[in-house]
């Protein structure tokens, strides 16, 4: 119960509480430094991925920006990963949940940042960008592919570009036209009759592929927004002006997330995010099979053969902490999800994992009242709010969006 009270306002928006209007005066030293703390300014450089060595080469990031947008990375050869990540729309799709081939149980999450995340998926189950790149192209009603048909593709499409990055191609022409263990039961079955070394070159190959996609992915920062033309006016002790400025209604909004409402308990740093996982009593979707988030996020994470620790990361074991130490708890991660980045968010409805909530003041009003989680434990606890207060609110979240003037 400590946790759940330590976390009482927190989830993908935060818990509101009864205010009335914030006092638009003068901020005080230890608000301006809240501030600060979540302006982009303060955002580091990407970090680094073990796991991938071409993870920083330019070349890696054109040959997989190609890929990214290339529909023959499909086993119809209708969809891309911009099919979902579409470029236009912060790199999500705005649907209740993603579609591919078909429609998925959780709602596409937006890319720019991404390289900054500690996790991957709203339940964390994959440990990089790259072994995040790979997970889509094998499955049923994203990608709908199979292993060997995409070495086969890049060998017959893209082996130049290859080559010069990742080196020589493996000889393919022994392998199966389409086998893989994750695919159909004639897939699964080719997949086991291949030779050991062959399912190797086939590896590597698709490995080489989500390298390159995440070294595309690590260019996308997140945008400038007008909030961080505010905080970058406050830090240098400048009166925001033009478009930088707030509205009265904007500042109490911003006041109130970084003070009494406790939003920072969760979306804190330049991405607003603490890369987490909480259960916040968000019901399960509508018609969907039982979803139980990081629960079970954790052994799939550790089993995933292109995780930190697989035979195809280019990282050494003491490079993988995260993984290593990472809590692994199911019980206590029954129904949690990952702390969405609320940069961008008014722009992004619906809200949650899978789209149950469809605008910011009902998910307001989600948090305000509470509700017991289906399973496990929620963190949050009731609580009341003036009109004035959640106008405010939505007032500052809109300043996070790109789109913004």
């Amino acid at each position: 119960m400590k946790r759940a009270r330590r976390h009482a306002a927190i989830g993908a928006l935060c818990g509101l509480l009864a205010l009335s209007a914030c006092d638009s005066g003068a901020l005080s030293e230890d608000e301006r430094a809240k501030i600060a703390s979540l302006s982009i300014d303060a955002l580091g450089p990407v970090p680094p991925s073990p796991g991938n060595r071409f993870a920083d080469d330019p070349r890696a990031a054109d040959f997989g920006r190609r890929l990214f947008f290339d529909e023959g990375l499909s086993g119809t050869g209708t969809v891309s990963c911009a099919t979902c990540h579409n470029p236009d729309r912060q790199f999500q799709d705005g649907l209740p949940r993603g579609v591919g081939v078909a429609e998925t149980d959780r709602r596409t999450m937006p890319l720019a940042g991404a390289a900054w995340n500690i996790w991957q998926f709203w339940d964390g189950r994959r440990d990089s960008l790259w072994a995040q790149a790979l997970t889509p192209l094998e499955d049923q009603r994203e990608h709908a592919g199979n292993r060997t048909a995409y070495a086969r593709y890049i060998a017959e499409a893209y082996a130049g570009t290859y080559e010069e990055i990742f080196g020589p191609l493996p000889d393919l022409s022994q392998a199966p036209e389409n086998a893989s263990p994750l695919g159909t039961e004639t897939e699964r079955a080719d997949w086991s009759a291949m030779a050991p070394e062959q399912r190797e070159a086939v590896n590597r190959v698709f490995a080489d592929i989500g390298k390159a996609i995440a070294a595309f992915e690590r260019t996308l920062a997140p945008p400038e927004t007008r909030f961080d033309r505010f905080a970058r006016a406050m830090a240098a002790g400048q009166q925001p002006a033009g478009n930088a400025a707030f509205s009265d209604l904007e500042l109490e909004g911003l006041r109130l997330f970084i003070g009494k409402a406790s939003c920072l308990e969760c979306h804190n740093g330049p991405r607003l995010t603490d890369d987490h996982f909480h259960n916040t009593g968000v019901p399960p979707a509508e018609g969907l099979p039982e979803d139980l988030g990081r629960a079970t996020g954790i052994a799939a994470v550790q089993s995933d053969p292109f995780n930190c620790l697989g035979r195809h990361s280019d990282a050494t074991p003491e490079a993988c902490e995260a993984l290593r130490f990472m809590k692994r708890d199911a019980t206590a991660m029954e129904r949690a999800y990952k702390t969405p980045s609320l940069r961008g968010v008014a722009g992004r409805p619906p809200y949650m994992h899978a789209g149950q909530i469809a605008s910011l003041e009902a998910v307001i009003d989600h948090y305000s009242s509470a509700p017991d989680a289906v399973s496990g434990q929620s963190e949050i606890r009731g609580v009341v709010f003036t009109d004035r207060g959640r106008q405010a609110l939505i007032a500052f979240l809109k300043t996070l969006d790109p789109s913004g003037p």
